[in-house]
């Protein structure tokens, strides 16, 4: 007995085969979407300006299943195996109604029922042959003469009656005209005839005059009609927008004249600066400020961080903005308020800010603030704070902190100072001496295809904080081959023979140590940079900034093995700081 053996297909081919299937149709869209694209462009076919390709997908797995042509003038569906027959088909036979619905060239128009009545009843009579006069009829393009013993019929003319197409216009056309010349040379006017092209025709080369105009230059097509209520909706919808984009979008946008036209195409009405900037803008501040607030009455306890107070001396004027915020435990932060500083306050001022921040939130039940951040004033008015107030804990703001460290590096460690010093004589030398200037800036030029003098700080160093620095030193390391080209400069050479402290500079750019120094200092700056960053825009909670300071420890030991940099007293300002922070 033979053995029956059944087979099963099991879902996993199944599911191949329909995306296997799903693949090949996607492939054979994005190929029809490709001809047609470039069919609109000019270089195809000029059926697909009217067709559409479109995916059908499977109700039950969602993947496509077929490809199909939609008309764009009925929205009817054809299939997508041959464009070309289904155009034919669809389009040219008269099949599609609004397509043939169309204007018809001229020339496809057919004479008026009265004129062909007229052409065959002259037709008739040329039949009988029974007169001996000529007859000649011009009525809907038929010429007809009769002679006796000769006859002839010519083919008809194109003449179009004005009276068929000039109903919806000013221009008035000349009636026609039928002469019959008889036997006994009498001329009788029945009807007065024009033929295409004669100077009577100047009211249809008007129009068309006119037709092509508005082809060139449309007018614009009223908008949809919305309701007041559609519209008040989508002018809230715009005014989000605009106000979520912080800026990135100006006000004066709104009043750009496409924007208005375009407005006007969705039967918007114009919107301007004033509606979004007014009225409206302070009932959007209302409505956040009440949800910020609502949200900080349910959070359990809240943490004020303030920055801002250390005003940038080096930095043009002394105005600081100081922005006061809300930290809430689920890691989000709530603007709060923001005002402006001129110069340096004293910390008493600061104290009385933030704790008015604090009442100004939660009334009496101040307990609910557990502390706060700031980004000063960390050993007077943060430590009045905690003491008067002792279930508080604040903190100097960790931001603050890693950019503080760069100072104290450059304040403590001797190798700031040295590098310091040095870039500084090396960057005076060459801006301030005009002939070494002019042959650095050769070399420069040369390099990079650019030249400038090398950025130096403004004000006495000790006061500053070190970023204009870290630009001098950056400037000097990306000029670190136009330096040695110098060297070899002839000008340079002439002047090292002459001037001691040119011999000095040479003597320091040849110097692999000074390189060294400069490129140690440059990438410790730049990692504590980096690292502050991240702080800044991470905005870490209490519990994660203690790994980071492990984090920086152990990325300074590895500069430090790397440069050949004793540790000790590395280490030593980065424990001073944490301190502090």
């Amino acid at each position: 007995m033979a053995a029956t053996t059944n087979t099963t297909t099991t879902p996993v081919d199944s599911i191949s085969a329909d995306e296997l299937t799903a693949k090949a149709v996607h492939k054979r869209y994005e190929g029809l979407v490709m001809v047609r694209t470039k069919a609109i462009k000019g270089k195809g076919a000029w059926y697909w300006a009217h067709l559409e390709p479109m995916l059908v997908h499977n109700t039950d797995t969602g993947l496509p299943k077929a490809v199909k042509l939609r008309c764009s003038f009925c929205d009817a569906v054809f299939s997508a195996s041959n464009p070309s027959r289904t155009a034919s088909e669809h389009l040219k036979r008269g099949t599609c109604p609004n397509f043939n619905s169309l204007a018809k060239p001229i020339s496809s128009v057919s004479p008026s029922p009265t004129t062909m009545t007229a052409a065959t009843a002259t037709t008739q009579s040329n039949r009988k042959r029974r007169s001996s006069s000529v007859t000649v009829t011009a009525t809907g393009g038929v010429l007809v003469g009769s002679v006796p013993g000769c006859s002839y019929q010519a083919t008809p003319l194109a003449i179009v009656d004005p009276s068929r197409y000039c109903g919806e216009s000013d221009y008035s056309p000349s009636p026609g005209t039928t002469m019959t010349v008889s036997g006994g040379n009498s001329v009788q006017h029945q009807q007065q005839l024009v033929l295409s092209g004669g100077k009577e025709d100047f009211g249809a080369l008007a129009m068309l005059e006119d037709s092509v105009k508005k082809l060139k230059s449309p007018k614009t097509s009223p908008g949809p009609t919305l309701s007041k209520s559609q519209i008040e909706c989508a002018v809230n919808l715009l005014a989000d927008w605009v106000y979520e984009c912080c800026g990135s979008v100006s006000f004066s946008s709104l009043e750009h004249p496409k924007f208005r036209d375009f407005l006007n195409q969705v039967g918007l009405p114009p919107v301007s600066r004033r509606v979004l900037a007014g009225s409206r803008l302070d009932a959007k501040y209302e409505a956040v400020k009440a949800e910020s607030e609502a949200r900080i009455r349910d959070a359990l306890f809240f943490q004020v961080s303030s920055d801002g107070w250390k005003v940038k001396r080096f930095a043009s004027g002394e105005d600081s903005l100081v922005n006061l915020t809300v930290n809430l435990p689920n890691g989000t932060s709530l603007y709060r308020r923001a005002f402006f500083l001129s110069g340096s306050v004293p910390s008493k001022y600061a104290e009385e800010v933030l704790w008015e921040t604090v009442t100004g939130i939660c009334g009496n039940a101040v307990q609910q603030c557990a502390g706060i951040v700031a980004d000063k004033f960390k050993g007077k008015a943060l430590r009045n704070l905690e003491n008067r107030h002792h279930w508080m804990v604040n903190l100097s703001c960790m931001f603050q902190g890693f950019n503080s460290l760069i100072k104290d590096f450059s304040k403590e460690l001797p190798l700031f100072k040295t590098v310091t010093e040095n870039s500084l004589k090396l960057a005076n030398f060459v801006n301030k001496t005009s002939q070494i200037q002019s042959c650095f800036q050769k070399h420069q030029l040369h390099e990079f295809g650019s030249a400038g003098l090398l950025r130096m700080p403004l004000h006495d160093i000790e006061s500053l904080d070190f970023g204009p620095v870290y630009t001098m030193l950056e400037d000097i390391l990306n000029s670190a081959r136009a330096f040695q080209l110098l060297l070899h400069d002839e000008t340079f050479k002439m002047l090292s023979m002459e001037d001691p402290f040119a011999r000095n500079i040479a003597e320091m750019i040849r110097d692999t140590g000074f390189w060294s120094e400069l490129e140690a200092v440059h990438s410790l700056v730049k990692l504590i940079k980096e690292m502050a960053k991240v702080i800044e825009t991470e905005r870490p909670l209490v519990g994660q900034c203690l790994p980071l300071w492990d984090d920086l420890r152990t990325k300074v030991q590895d500069w430090c093995s790397r440069f050949h940099i004793a540790e000790g007293p590395v280490e030593k300002v980065i424990e001073k700081r944490f301190k502090k922070n």
